[in-house]
């Protein structure tokens, strides 16, 4: 069964909430992968070895050099002025006052564990190790998470307990650890992955995000990401300034990083029909062709190429405050989705779905 994200979700936080009142080892999740000893947490991970036979991933090169720990610090500054994303608000979120966001120098999970409803190469046969974060800087008004990134529903972690959840995503097999808008957590997130590099860490690291990025953290993430999965979900800045919190600057900041992500990792490279290196662009069909995706296509076409991986998605549907903004406030009808494709094939576009 292939699960939403929403539901997946559920699916995580019922689980937790079973372990916590009987205090079981949930030795078969439902979406089938092995129990998770946490001792081996504690001495040392190791992954499955066909994976790590065939990809190494660069950010293992940035840690020996003392590289990455410099970037890591040079994030963390930013939050001193937040300039984490394009809204640049400039709180001191070092002094525990919260941004846009709604986040601090603090940072919540909602939900983690190997995940089958992403793209197939994502998924493989073990799952994406996903880790869903509270708290969001885009925040649109048709939020298919909203609960999480809008209400900041989850539970405050720490650094060192998000890179345990890594070592433990990677014992159950999978076959990325998949950070689910992180964009203002980035700081917190790279001083996990040195922690769980520390003990055994090796999979690729997966940067799932709402394109709204700013280019300078995307230069400092080179080398440290492996596979970048953004959305880029308007073409005009005036739906995007309406939909998203007022983001008019949405469509330059998301085409300027998305360039950025290709510059580093490439079109998706796959092994075995698992992806371990590349860009993977999502793109959600719109009522009325809202998210304009003949030119979102064309773009991508001339700015990227046509092997480009694309995945064009029609499962939008009117919630949170989706109702007072029509044409929103319904789902697609019948051909808007099948002329959505008729333009990615007209585009040149050849690998999307």
């Amino acid at each position: 069964m292939i699960l939403s994200r929403r539901n997946f979700i559920k699916v995580c936080l019922t689980t937790a909430g079973v372990m916590a009142f009987g205090g079981w080892i949930f030795r078969n999740f439902r979406l089938g992968s092995s129990a998770v000893d946490n001792s081996s947490i504690k001495s040392g991970a190791t992954s499955v070895p066909q994976r790590g036979d065939v990809y190494r991933p660069r950010y293992l090169e940035l840690a020996k050099s003392g590289e990455l720990e410099r970037r890591e610090r040079e994030l963390w500054k930013k939050m001193e002025r937040c300039s984490l994303c394009p809204r640049m608000c400039g709180t001191n979120r070092m002094a525990g006052r919260k941004g846009i966001c709604s986040a601090d120098n603090t940072f919540k999970v909602a939900s983690h564990g190997p995940h089958f409803g992403e793209e197939r190469p994502l998924v493989g046969q073990n799952g994406s190790g996903t880790i869903f974060f509270s708290n969001c800087n885009l925040l649109c008004v048709s939020c298919l998470n909203w609960q999480i990134n809008h209400l900041g529903e989850g539970r405050q972690v720490t650094s060192a307990q998000l890179a345990d959840m890594m070592l433990t995503l990677q014992r159950r097999g999978c076959h990325n650890i998949n950070l689910v808008t992180p964009s203002h957590i980035v700081p917190h997130a790279v001083t996990a992955l040195r922690l769980a590099i520390d003990k055994g860490l090796n999979i690729p690291l997966l940067y799932n995000c709402s394109g709204y990025e700013s280019l300078e953290v995307i230069q400092l993430l080179d080398g440290i990401v492996d596979i970048y999965m953004p959305d880029f979900k308007y073409q005009d800045s005036k739906l995007a300034a309406r939909f998203s919190q007022g983001a008019p600057d949405y469509v330059r900041h998301t085409s300027a990083a998305i360039k950025e992500m290709h510059r580093q990792v490439g079109t998706l490279s796959q092994v075995n029909g698992v992806a371990h290196r590349g860009l993977l662009i999502r793109h959600l069909v719109l009522p009325e062709n809202l998210a304009a995706t003949d030119v979102f296509a064309r773009w991508v076409v001339s700015e990227l190429g046509a092997d480009t991986h694309v995945n064009i998605m029609s499962q939008y549907r009117p919630i949170f405050r989706a109702q007072e903004y029509p044409p929103l406030d319904r789902r697609l009808i019948s051909g808007e989705f099948e002329q959505a494709m008729r333009w990615a094939r007209e585009a040149g576009l050849r690998n999307f779905h």
